[in-house]
């Protein structure tokens, strides 16, 4: 079975953890996704590039949650996920991903 690139399973975190909690309107069920994402990322990148980079990803990915927040005040919702999912992704795929 294919690996799925820690990239995509980080942006996967945070787009699905948003169109859950908006769909489903109960943030908590959002959050559930989004930390499972995050923490499936983790492990990848803690086994492709080392704990100190998974630390900085880790931190990126937790941030680029936060830091969406109010993007989408200035830029609107949508934008500020696909936003931050893709530099996320981009992060994720310069440091752990493109080694492998």
């Amino acid at each position: 079975m294919a690996k799925i690139p820690s990239a995509a399973v980080a942006a996967g975190g945070l787009v699905g953890g948003y169109c859950v909690a908006r769909w489903t309107k109960k943030r908590q069920l959002g959050g559930a996704v989004l930390a499972v994402a995050g923490a499936a990322a983790a492990k990848q990148w803690r086994q492709q590039a080392g704990g100190g980079a998974a630390g900085a990803l880790t931190a990126a990915y937790v941030a680029a949650f936060a830091g969406s927040h109010p993007l989408a005040k200035k830029v609107g919702a949508w934008p500020a996920v696909f936003g931050v999912a893709g530099a996320v992704a981009l992060a994720s795929w310069a440091v752990a991903d493109r080694r492998g």
